[in-house]
């Protein structure tokens, strides 16, 4: 993680000195663009490897249902199957697999923006705490003491002012009731905001992606097996959509909240997305075939 973190804190520091006006949380909305485009191609890959699973699912039952005493035959005509459509049964799992190692390694950035942005070896960083005034025992108080020193030595303003409050995005949102409201609870709207965003965003793209599962006309003209499955699937499917905002809520107790903006400003975008390409890049390729 280590190399991965080193070059998104130099595109980060970049996007934050020339590009976003000193604004730190800007910032982290740009490199949330900036991430999203690059991986543009391989999320529109991505759709077609799904929309191409979801147009073989007939041919893949019937293979299920005529080979089911016959594992080995079975999996060889599936095969055949993938091959002939030049799809893969795993294809659309590659981009988010891909998002995992950004969001670990932009956690490393967030809470040591000294080293992975400012790229400051641990005697520069001690002589900076000193030059500031702050303990010495800083680094053994908290796990993002690094954003502490950054802020109160002003190499990086994580204070957003939004005119009414301001916004501490170097500190980690809590629900605390006895705390300063005007510290915790624009941070508080911020998690809600996440959750939100996640489920949906989650929702659009099951919305987007599940085809035909749900069309009773289709399922009533399948097997008994596979409509059970079908339906075990669109169970966990409907799982997901509260899983994944609890799981948000869960991470953004936990982490500072730059990383929460960096995951609110993600689901926008990728809701954004979705909408593009399913109804722009792939309709546009549906319309070119007939």
């Amino acid at each position: 993680m280590g190399f991965i973190s080193q070059f998104l804190g130099q595109i980060l520091l970049f996007i934050y000195e020339n590009l976003s006006f000193g604004s730190y949380g800007l910032a982290i909305i740009l490199f949330t663009l900036l991430v999203k485009v690059l991986l543009l191609p391989l999320t529109v890959k991505q759709y077609r490897s799904s929309a191409k699973l979801r147009e073989i699912q007939p041919l893949i039952q019937e293979i299920q249902r005529k080979y089911k005493n016959d594992k080995e035959k079975q999996t060889q005509e599936m095969m055949k199957i993938y091959q002939e459509h030049n799809c893969s049964p795993t294809g659309g799992c590659f981009t988010s697999l891909i998002q995992l190692p950004i969001l670990f390694s932009l956690l490393y950035v967030v809470r040591s923006p000294l080293t992975y942005m400012f790229n400051m070896t641990k005697e520069q960083i001690t002589d900076l705490i000193t030059a500031s005034g702050l303990p010495e025992d800083i680094a053994t108080k908290s796990g993002y003491w690094q954003m502490d020193v950054a802020l109160k030595s002003g190499k990086l303003d994580m204070i957003e002012n939004f005119g009414i409050f301001d916004m501490n995005l170097g500190i980690v949102p809590k629900l605390n009731p006895f705390g300063d409201p005007a510290t915790y609870l624009p941070l508080l709207f911020l998690v809600i905001f996440a959750v939100v965003t996640t489920y949906l965003s989650t929702k659009v793209m099951m919305n987007l992606t599940q085809g035909n599962i749900n069309n009773p006309a289709q399922n009533s003209s399948k097997d008994p097996k596979s409509k059970s499955a079908e339906d075990m699937s669109a169970s966990m499917t409907k799982s997901m959509m509260f899983i994944a905002p609890v799981m948000t809520a869960f991470i953004s107790f936990q982490a500072p909240a730059a990383l929460v903006l960096y995951w609110l400003t993600n689901n926008v975008f990728q809701m954004l997305q979705q909408y593009f390409i399913h109804k722009v890049i792939l309709k546009k390729k549906e319309d070119q075939v007939k």
